[in-house]
């Protein structure tokens, strides 16, 4: 494959941040703190299963990151439930990261330099990361894609400021709302977590579906998501796009309210993933297997809603989130306050971990990426003719088959096991769809991109 284009400069990446642990701070506030919940919540932890020699770990020992947003759930709960004990591996560190950029610098060193091993990630941050492209002086560090963490969770907030001034899942009078405020040298500011991934696509589709060139009509920019808030408080951020329980709290402090849910953008969307470092995987296939397994159950054990008030009450500990239980509970539940008279009641909306009304999240289909890569050229952070190798390098760092090994020793029933790497044609909330066979088509039919197809 070509190599990645240095328009996305390492350095761009270095300066991002995403919600991090300082971020906790501007969690306290009218809700108050959790309580240290350690020692009071009942924990159960899973007896571990009788193990043949032949399949046992070959280490006990791995160190993962996490951001503290509800896509690190299924590490979170694998760990606190016993999950990764029961398949053997004893001795999983799970670490938080301060930022984006720090768990990208600690997976570069390994967990062997006091770094990671692997963890949570947005896409494609393991393709950048594998060809080098945001890491010191380019060095490659191969990764493997080895499942879909969760679907859905994310949101895009707006100031109070512009409430009633029809900015929701549709952009109305943008022309003039934008142009106002273009010619009043006050650009609409908007930011993101980090640059290129995830949240960053998100909020671009949103704008670009309604006529709004992000790097054009506003402000786009790279804000940790806890500064963000503050600068809402201040007046100064007019939009922000990240992950639960970011948003929720900016409706409980009045300080603005959800224009949509990406549930409402793209239902069922990938959202976060897991992936490890691929020299840690090729040396550890068992231990790979066992993690996978302890994942995939504590998936299954997080998409069980009664299970979701513990779920929020452990996340929220002050070793892991540190935000109030009560930000946490409603959008576990799909309820949510839009701050602005809408509301939404609606577990098909919520965050899932193991299956949606599309079949599997946790598994890691290769369409999906295709998409990333996709979006990636869309927006110029990568080449136009990444796509013409696209489905080589997807081979080569979505480990899938692992995925599909690790159900299968699990037990997991076939029908929950997908039988193509593919999901089909994707569609989004303007009616712009993905074939996975055309990426092409898709580039063309958009009609706001950087990219000349």
């Amino acid at each position: 494959m070509a190599e990645f284009s240095n328009q996305f400069s390492r350095r761009k990446f270095l300066l991002t941040a995403g919600a991090s642990a300082v971020g906790s701070v501007f969690l306290k506030g009218c809700l108050g703190n959790p309580p240290d919940t350690t020692n009071t919540i009942q924990v159960q932890q899973v007896a571990a299963i009788n193990i043949n020699p032949a399949d046992r770990p070959e280490t006990t020992t791995v160190k993962l990151g996490y951001i503290p947003i509800v896509e690190a759930a299924p590490l979170i709960i694998a760990k606190e439930k016993g999950f990764f004990a029961k398949y053997g591996m004893t001795n999983v560190d799970i670490s938080k990261q301060a930022n984006w950029g720090s768990a990208r610098d600690n997976v570069e060193i390994g967990a062997a330099g006091g770094g990671i091993d692997g963890g949570q990630w947005q896409m494609p941050m393991p393709y950048l990361i594998s060809e080098g492209r945001i890491t010191k002086g380019n060095r490659k560090i191969p990764m493997y894609v080895l499942a879909q963490l969760n679907t859905q969770g994310n949101g895009i907030a707006i100031a109070s400021k512009h409430q009633g001034k029809g900015i929701g899942v549709q952009i109305a009078g943008k022309e003039t709302f934008f142009a106002q405020l273009k010619s009043a040298n006050a650009a609409f500011k908007a930011a993101q977590t980090f640059p290129g991934v995830n949240q960053d696509f998100w909020i671009r589709y949103w704008l670009a579906a309604s006529g709004v060139d992000p790097d054009n009509d506003i402000q786009l920019l790279t804000v940790p998501a806890a500064q963000t808030v503050a600068n809402m408080k201040t007046g100064s951020m007019d939009a922000f796009s990240t992950g639960d329980p970011w948003p929720y709290r900016i409706i409980k402090d009045k300080i603005g309210f959800m224009a949509a849910l990406t549930a409402e953008i793209w239902k069922n969307h990938p959202e976060e993933y897991f992936a490890m470092r691929a020299d840690w995987v090729d040396k550890n296939p068992k231990a790979t297997r066992a993690i996978l397994k302890g994942i995939m159950e504590a998936q299954q054990w997080c998409d069980n809603f009664d299970n979701r008030k513990e779920l929020a009450q452990i996340l929220a500990r002050r070793n892991y989130f540190n935000v109030p239980v009560a930000i946490l509970n409603d959008p576990f539940m799909g309820k949510y306050d839009m701050g602005d008279g809408r509301t939404i009641d609606d577990r098909t909306m919520a965050a899932l971990y193991w299956k949606d009304e599309k079949g599997s999240v946790s598994y890691p289909y290769k369409s999906h990426d295709l998409w990333f890569l996709t979006e990636s050229v869309r927006w110029g952070f990568l080449p136009e003719d990444t796509l013409a190798n696209a489905n080589k390098l997807i081979d080569k760092i979505n480990r899938e088959d692992l995925w599909r090994e690790a159900a299968k020793e699990m037990g997991v029933a076939a029908a929950d096991i997908p039988t193509s790497t593919s999901r089909g044609v994707e569609e989004f909330f303007d009616g712009i769809k993905f074939d996975p066979k055309n990426p092409k088509a898709y580039l063309q039919s958009l009609k706001i991109k950087k990219v000349k197809v």
